[in-house]
């Protein structure tokens, strides 16, 4: 966001609702693959990064195992 001078309103199209792009950002939501497709469409992101699991939920899952 902070590369491409992007708010929280410009991801609102590409992600859903103020809240639910407040989640997603917040890392209590994850990206839906609709979601993905769209970041990846409409801005370049690599949909392999996208779908790449956040720092926070492979320490979780680390640690279950």
């Amino acid at each position: 966001m902070e590369q491409e001078g992007l708010t929280r309103k410009d991801l609102e199209p590409l992600i859903g609702t103020r809240t639910r792009v407040a989640e997603v950002l917040n890392r209590k939501r994850n990206l839906s693959i609709d979601m993905i497709r769209r970041l990846h469409d409409r801005l370049g992101i690599s949909a392999e990064i996208l779908i790449r699991p956040s720092r926070r939920t492979e320490r979780t899952t680390s640690a279950r195992g």
